[in-house]
């Protein structure tokens, strides 16, 4: 049984919470690729609306977009997800991960495309009542 952490962010509000997602939760990921749009349901976040952008294995391979499928893959990057260069025209194999989510993979990023994740918003709260 695949076990994942979610990473969601919120561009509205700037916000990242991380949530865990198991059993028949985790299973609502198997087989997706990156760009698909998921239920926020199964991350504790209903009448959302998730779109996976990325992720990294157990070994913290980054999951890529280029590559098909869920094997590993070695690629000559010059730069973007994977390999940062340090200098002009610098390239570099790399292994990746391909972008659809399997068993293999530890943590998955996501971002609110629709609805309110309503995350955060109470720790703002707090935060403005302590400083009063």
């Amino acid at each position: 049984m695949a076990d994942f952490k979610v990473v969601v962010s919120d561009p509205a509000t700037g916000r990242t919470e991380q949530f865990e997602a198991d059993g028949q939760d985790a299973n609502r990921f198997l087989g997706r690729e990156l760009g698909d749009e998921v239920d926020g349901g199964a991350v504790g976040l209903d009448g959302t609306t998730l779109e996976l952008t990325g992720g990294s294995d157990d070994a913290g391979r980054p999951l890529h977009a280029d590559v098909a499928g869920p094997a590993l893959k070695e690629v000559l990057l010059e730069g973007g997800v994977g390999f940062d260069p340090s200098r002009d025209g610098e390239r570099k194999r790399v292994t990746v991960r391909g972008r659809e989510i399997s068993e293999a993979v530890a943590q998955i990023n996501v971002k609110v495309v629709d609805g309110d994740a309503g995350f955060g918003e109470d720790e703002a709260d707090e935060d403005a009542d302590a400083e009063e």
